[in-house]
């Protein structure tokens, strides 16, 4: 039986990356034939990280059988991954955020779960050695999923550890890091052809505060304006986009990579209040600047109040 390897249902560069990366490690050092699956469309950044390092979309998939084979990377929430997750048999997970609880097995399996910034940072620890006998590719995506991930080096996130492995990566591959992570993010910020329904679900997260169930979402730019210009429209499909999902309210965050700082749109009283309950902000309009904002993980998730 071939593993199935995959992420979460928003793939960014680090959920399209490590299943790759760890059905590789699967399939060619540990002989256990594997294959890699996303559980959406790769945002923008991860089709430009597929594209540069010639690696093949993985195949998208809605949702697993009984009986199938898993492990999980990048995350370790079930509201995230599909509907029959728990029907499966999950053999591994990989992951760098905290333990959400709901995920069952059927047997004892391999757990690894460390505070690091990026989850291919955790799998550069696994691999080891085995890593020089990796693709180019394999460890292209590797260093692109730690760029990402932290934002090259800008979000808190960010280890002395996810630093030395993207540095030792970037010079094994001869890669200028500011460079190629300009190239990153100005794929990342490129969304003129995804409508606002598309953006508000794009790199998103089911939260629960106070009763509240939230959408929390972010989008990490260097071209912030691009987006606050559709600000109307985006703060108009809100709500829409919250009764589809079962959500009481939508809140989207949008970091500014150079400047490091999010930008909160404030449709509602509700999001007033909990901008200003949970970041100590002042709001007097629609929008609201956090300085140093940059990271729903670390900064946004665990500051959350109603």
């Amino acid at each position: 039986m071939t593993i199935k390897v995959f992420g979460h249902k928003s793939p960014d560069t680090d959920s399209t990356g490590s299943p790759i990366i760890w059905a590789w490690y699967l399939s060619e050092i540990k002989g256990a034939p594997a294959k890699p699956y996303l559980l959406g469309e790769p945002n923008t950044e991860a089709a430009f990280v597929l594209k540069h390092w010639d690696l093949a979309k993985p195949e998208i998939i809605a949702d697993v059988a009984a009986g199938d084979e898993v492990v999980i990377v990048d995350t370790n929430n079930p509201a995230e991954l599909p509907p029959s997750v728990n029907e499966a048999s999950i053999i591994g997970i990989i992951d760098h955020h905290m333990l959400v609880g709901g995920l069952k097995t059927k047997a004892p399996i391999d757990i690894t779960i460390r505070p690091l910034a990026c989850t291919a940072t955790l799998m550069h620890d696994l691999i080891g050695a085995d890593l020089a006998r990796a693709p180019k590719a394999i460890r292209g995506a590797m260093l692109s999923c730690i760029l990402s991930d932290t934002l090259e080096f800008r979000s808190p996130t960010t280890t002395p550890h996810d630093r030395a492995v993207a540095e030792k990566l970037a010079a094994d591959l001869g890669i200028s890091i500011p460079e190629y992570a300009s190239q990153l993010f100005e794929a990342k910020s490129d969304v003129s052809e995804f409508s606002d329904e598309v953006l508000l679900r794009m790199d998103s997260k089911e939260y629960n505060i106070g009763g509240k169930e939230l959408r929390v979402s972010v989008l990490e730019t260097t071209a912030p304006k691009v987006l606050l210009d559709r600000k109307a429209s985006l703060m108009a499909s809100m709500p829409a986009v919250a009764e589809a999902d079962g959500a009481d309210q939508v809140l989207l965050f949008i970091i500014d990579i150079l400047k490091e700082e999010a930008t909160l749109l404030v449709p509602n009283d509700l999001v007033k209040t909990i901008a200003e309950a949970s970041f100590g902000a002042k709001v007097e309009g629609d929008t609201v600047v956090l300085p140093g904002i940059m990271s729903r993980k670390k900064q946004i998730l665990p500051s959350l109040k109603v």
